[in-house]
């Protein structure tokens, strides 16, 4: 049976949400950050993992009592459950609201590399 991007490239978002849960845990909000858009940029392919990311940012935005941050997660989860089905989203894009949802970004060498795997296996 033919794995599906999701399952492929869960493993590499999964380990950046570990991160980013480990930074919380020492008190470290940004970089906790870093990791969740670092998961971003890896997940925002698949519908599943690009809302779950998106709904983590909500949650360290709501957790640090960011206005703005929380308003953007919620339009970026909406959108992101609306146009990643139909392959509308901004690669490379970190996902904050520090950034317009609709810029395409350049991707960190290893994150592509690692999306470049999930992808094609090489």
């Amino acid at each position: 049976m033919q794995r599906t991007f999701t399952q492929k490239i869960a493993p590499y978002v999964n380990a950046e949400l570990a991160n980013s849960k480990h930074a919380n845990s020492i008190g470290d909000s940004r970089l906790e950050f870093t990791y969740l858009e670092r998961a971003h940029v890896l997940g925002q392919e698949s519908t599943f993992l690009h809302v779950k990311v998106h709904l983590l940012m909500l949650a360290w935005a709501l957790r640090n009592i960011l206005t703005r941050e929380v308003i953007g997660q919620i339009i970026r989860t909406l959108g992101a459950l609306l146009v990643t089905p139909l392959g509308l989203v901004p690669l490379g894009n970190t996902g904050g609201a520090n950034v317009s949802p609709f810029e395409k970004m350049a991707i960190d060498p290893e994150l592509a590399a690692l999306i470049k795997k999930a992808k094609t296996g090489k």
